[in-house]
């Protein structure tokens, strides 16, 4: 059975159904669980100058920006990370592109689960994919993807 499953996750997905099957899957199998969430860095022309799109960070670089996300993104998986009864050491938040940052981590640290969840694929999603499906056809282990209740 799985000896460590991670639970990639984005800061709108702590849903309880979702968590839940984390939990069971967790304790039916006594896996290690991590947790990652992939703070995705952010062009300058999205928060730079006077009609920056990102209101509220005053004359922030992109480096500040980004520790700015990294730190809210702490902010709210830390009690996800407490429900799941887990370390603050087995949760990740790297900085990069989302499939890739959670591909190279699952390889790093020999994970043979990675949980996400699945939205509908719709309009411009269609021709440009999706995070889930780049993990589902990256990944070198199993993929479980829950389909988000809409």
């Amino acid at each position: 059975m799985y000896k460590h499953i991670l639970f990639a996750t984005e800061l709108n997905e702590t849903k309880s159904y979702i968590e839940d099957k984390v939990t069971q899957l967790q304790q039916l199998t006594q896996a290690k669980l991590s947790i990652i969430h992939v703070v995705e860095p952010i062009p300058s022309a999205y928060y730079s100058g006077e009609y920056g799109v990102i209101s509220g960070l005053g004359s922030v670089d992109s480096i500040g920006t980004t520790k700015i996300f990294e730190e809210r993104a702490k902010e709210v998986l830390q009690p996800l990370a407490k429900r799941l009864n887990i370390s603050e050491q087995d949760l990740h938040i790297p900085i990069g592109h989302t499939n890739e940052e959670i591909l190279a981590f699952a390889k790093q640290e020999n994970v043979d689960l990675i949980i996400t969840g699945s939205h509908g694929v719709h309009g411009l999603q269609l021709l440009l994919g999706s995070t889930t499906n780049a993990i589902l056809h990256g990944a070198k282990c199993d993929v479980l993807a829950v389909r988000f209740k809409e």
